[in-house]
């Protein structure tokens, strides 16, 4: 009796995308222990996704939005009011499995906060939330055979090769970051922190044996108080290298990443050095990695059987595998000029930011084209003494052609996006250039169709049909024809054929002239 050895093959189905654009929209009262405010200067957000469920064709996003605002104290000066919105929100998502794996990312589309009174702002966001139902599955197919009876000698065998990526992790992880930095000694000592920006810059994300390689730099943006009467208000930027890895057992170096990393938590507390004196600042952070790791299999697959002592027929399918089509980085690089509206000079850029925002994707020739916006927020100092400082928002935006040789409408793709360096410069007037590089991390994989043996029967060799065969005859090879298609027909063998006519290898072309040996075997 026969048994086919089948082999499976771990795949990440993408089954289907989502989306939902939310407004979030709420009034909030200056707590009693904040001055008034008479001028809002700029306004960030973030989002936390809580918990992500999946209900009948719905999933369910939970989370909220985090704000700060800062504004100008009607008695000059500034503060800081930071506040949440929470939000849940149904996602519809047909045909959805209680199996599948979901995946949540979003895009702050926009974010604004408005004076009602002296007392109460309001804020405004657009967000958009975007899911991605993946479902984990196996591709099976046989490659070999095995005969009970222990008569493999008399089993043909045609195997060929093919490729496959599979996945061999799928998870997600977190990245704890805690590090202490110290103000330079020429700036005064930190009586109240009042706004504080983190983000993320040259993140670099690998496979090692056993382990996840996690590098980059925070770069971390405060305005503060200073310490003693005479301090005036103050910022500071700093970048804080880190370097890490992360366990996971299932990891190996030559498998190729498909990692997303996001900052999920950022904290920065002023501590007293060892004078005494608040100059000391311990940052916290936690990225959230959304890991899926490939490795790609060169298999030999069972492509046909027979046998010279009986009947073998197989039984033919088709199974998909993915196939790895394109691992690269992209850079981006942004150039833009920005004027910066007031009636004062404009003295110095303190800050700049920038996210990177993607618009569209799509498939081009050998290409796929992506295009977006960064959302650029600029921090500046002036010499109009009632507006001192100042912020704009600007979107600037890009595309980008990343090279896929080969990408069709069937292909798969994954894009990881980040902002790997910034800067703002002023050229005089009003006018400041903008200059940015963005990292767009691409995997594509081509779904290709294979043909496989599902499941092979046999059955006595038909005497009569294999005595009526002749024992010896001459054939000129037809187009088309294959050496093993000959020797399946004239119940022979490839190396019995190659043997009798001398033939180094198993190519033919049409014309050529064969003798053909019929195997003979004991019949009862």
């Amino acid at each position: 009796m026969l048994d086919l050895i089948k082999k499976n093959i771990h795949m990440s189905r993408w089954k289907s995308n989502a989306s939902v654009q939310i407004t979030l929209d709420d009034d909030f009262i200056v707590p009693d222990a904040m001055d008034d405010a008479a001028q809002i200067i700029m306004s960030v957000g973030d989002v936390q996704v809580e918990s992500v469920k999946a209900q009948d064709e719905k999933v369910m996003v939970k989370g909220k939005l985090t704000f700060q605002i800062l504004y100008r104290k009607e008695g000059g000066g500034l503060q800081t009011l930071a506040g949440t919105i929470p939000f849940e929100e149904p996602v519809n998502v047909a045909d959805l499995d209680e199996k599948d794996y979901l995946s949540v990312t979003w895009d702050l589309e926009d974010i604004s906060a408005g004076i009602i009174n002296s007392r109460k702002f309001s804020v405004k966001a657009v967000l958009t939330l975007k899911v991605r139902v993946e479902v984990l599955c196996d591709a099976e197919a046989a490659v070999d055979v095995a005969d009970g009876a222990d008569n493999s000698n008399n089993i043909q065998v045609l195997r060929r090769n093919a490729e496959a990526a599979a996945i061999a992790v799928r998870k997600k992880d977190t990245y704890r970051i805690k590090e202490n930095c110290s103000l330079s000694a020429d700036r005064p000592g930190v009586e109240r922190i009042l706004w504080s920006q983190m983000n993320l810059r040259e993140v670099s994300v690998r496979p090692l044996d056993g382990q996840i390689h996690v590098e980059g730099e925070l770069t971390i943006f405060l305005i503060y108080e200073g310490e003693g009467e005479s301090a005036l208000v103050q910022w500071l930027e700093e970048a804080v290298p880190f370097s890490g890895e992360i366990e996971l057992s299932e990891s190996m170096e030559e498998m190729i990443p498909s990692i997303g990393v996001r900052l999920v938590h950022k904290e920065v507390e002023a501590r007293p050095d060892y004078d005494g004196e608040m100059r000391d600042l311990e940052v916290d952070a936690i990225l959230e990695l959304d890991i899926k790791l490939y490795e790609e299999q060169q298999m030999e697959l069972l492509g046909d059987l027979y046998a010279t002592d009986r009947e073998i027929n197989p039984v033919m399918g088709q199974v998909s595998f993915d196939r790895l089509l394109t691992k690269n980085t992209g850079k981006c690089k942004i150039t833009e000029k920005i004027s910066l509206d007031g009636d004062g000079k404009i003295l110095q850029i303190c800050h700049n930011d920038g996210t990177v925002r993607v618009d569209e994707i799509e498939v081009g020739e050998n290409s796929l084209l992506i295009t977006g916006v960064l959302d650029v927020m600029l921090l500046y100092m002036t010499s109009d003494d009632a507006e001192p400082i100042k912020a704009v928002a600007e979107p600037i935006p890009f595309e980008y052609a990343a090279e896929a040789s080969g990408i069709d409408e069937n292909s798969v793709y994954q894009l990881n996006t980040g902002l790997e360096q910034m800067t703002s410069v002023m050229l005089g007037g009003d006018t400041v250039e903008v200059k940015a590089v963005l990292d767009l991390d691409i995997l594509v994989l081509q779904p290709v169709s294979q043909p496989v043996i599902k499941s092979v029967s046999e059955a006595p060799l038909d005497v009569t049909q294999f005595q009526q065969l002749p024992g010896i005859v001459g054939y000129i090879v037809q187009p088309n024809d294959s050496l093993w298609d000959i020797a399946k027909k004239f119940h022979t063998t490839m190396k019995g054929i190659m043997e009798t006519n001398g033939l180094e290898n198993d190519s033919v072309r049409a014309g050529d002239r064969l003798i053909l040996v019929k195997e003979a075997f004991l019949i009862d």
